[in-house]
């Protein structure tokens, strides 16, 4: 539980001098477009996967992820980005059932902190209430709701593992970058990290690092 769950975890001018310099009402529109594009919240997706494409395991198990300390650093400098932590259901019980036990902060005290502090969000249309501090739920129109959610948030917008809810804003276009954690070693079955997508999703290299285990880091810009 400790390995798997730990790698689950961004100059001012005055106003008025640009507006001074505008002309006419096209500039100045497309001057409040601009700033309103800058200033909206990003959306990026973490997960990891087998060397075979896979996020869990036929039993939906993903016991065979491979993470050691250099992993575990790398999770706890991202979650000082203050992103809000974005989940499905299934990932949220996992991580809800874990990152506020005195288990899961006695071992990794600055990831739990990371986890627990930060703002989260749980899509589901079936969870009524939670437990774990500083969640909210949205429901329904989801799709909608993270799309207006990225207009006037401030703070970027991370998903965690939740491969559905992927695939859908995925489909959507509304992922605007994705890291995808490549382990060394196939497992043979399981569901895809973009299982049920149905049309080709297709993007552009903007980063890789490796770690000393083995383990590759993909990052993704959306086209």
């Amino acid at each position: 539980m400790l390995t798997k769950l730990s790698i689950l975890f961004v100059t001012f001018t005055p106003l008025s001098c640009h507006l001074c310099r505008l002309n006419g009402t096209n500039n100045l529109q497309r001057f409040v477009t601009d700033k309103t594009t800058a200033t909206m919240g990003k959306l990026s997706v973490f997960n990891f996967i087998s060397l075979d494409g896979y996020y869990k395991d036929a039993n939906n198990g993903i016991d065979w992820h491979q993470h050691g300390q250099e992993e575990g650093e790398f999770s706890a400098k991202n979650l000082e980005h203050d992103s809000i932590l974005l989940f499905g259901r299934i990932t949220y019980e996992m991580m809800a059932s874990w990152w506020p036990s005195q288990n899961a902060i006695d071992a990794m005290p600055e990831i739990a902190r990371g986890m627990n502090q930060a703002e989260k969000i749980v899509c589901t249309n079936t969870l009524q209430h939670t437990n774990w501090q500083n969640t909210r739920i949205m429901s329904d129109d989801i799709m909608a709701r993270i799309a207006e959610l990225k207009k006037t948030s401030p703070k970027n917008i991370t998903i965690l593992g939740s491969g559905n809810l992927s695939t859908q804003l995925a489909e959507a276009g509304l992922i605007d970058t994705y890291q995808i954690m490549i382990d060394p070693v196939a497992i043979g079955k399981g569901t895809s990290v973009f299982s049920g997508i149905q049309e080709h999703l297709n993007l552009k290299l903007s980063n890789t690092r490796s770690f000393k285990s083995g383990t590759v880091l993909l990052s993704y810009k959306a086209l």
